[in-house]
């Protein structure tokens, strides 16, 4: 397979797209966020790549505390504008109903699928952006989109961002079992 050199940019596939929420100055805001992940698995951290001069990182600086949600495809409109639009500029606290959890100082949407409650264990200056690591104190899933007793990602149906096209997609088929379908690897 033939390959070109493209530069060095961010390009990771799939890249979640999130609502990231924090207060500031005692009122719940919102932000998309397309540069997040797991960090830890034990104690179970979540991590955030913001910008110093978003107004949600002003919220996390605040309190330490913020929140990672998770929105269905459905919401995809809601969750573009609140990346579009600057928490300084225009009050986004409406956009989603609001709800708390243990950690009274992290916003959750109430209409996202799954919601994530993170109390910042360390933030990392990594130039244009400052990666918020999380440890996650609680999560929210809504009874509709479990199965068998777990997140069903097909009924939580989340939105992914592709940055080569800055286009949102849905997730597809499922392929294989992790830890599973490997088994089936013959050497040649």
């Amino acid at each position: 397979m033939d390959k070109l050199t493209i530069g060095a940019q961010p390009l990771m596939f799939p890249m979640p797209a999130v609502l990231v929420g924090s207060n500031v100055n005692g009122k719940a805001n919102y932000m998309a966020v397309a540069w997040a992940g797991v960090a830890n698995m034990a104690p179970p951290m979540l991590c955030v790549a913001i910008n110093h001069v978003r107004h949600t990182y002003k919220g996390i600086e605040e309190n330490g505390t913020f929140s990672v949600n998770i929105p269905s495809s459905s919401q995809v409109v809601e969750t573009d504008h609140c990346g579009m639009v600057s928490g300084a500029r225009e009050d986004k606290s409406a956009v989603f109903e609001t709800f708390y959890g243990k950690l009274k100082t992290a916003p959750l949407a109430r209409e996202c699928p799954v919601n994530v409650e993170c109390k910042v264990f360390q933030k990392v200056d990594c130039g244009s952006h400052v990666l918020v690591i999380g440890q996650i104190e609680e999560v929210h899933v809504s009874q509709d989109c479990m199965t068998d007793g777990h997140p069903d990602i097909s009924k939580v149906d989340p939105i992914i961002y592709s940055f080569g096209d800055s286009g949102y997609w849905k997730v597809g088929e499922k392929i294989g079992k992790g830890f599973s379908v490997g088994r089936s690897y013959k050497k040649e």
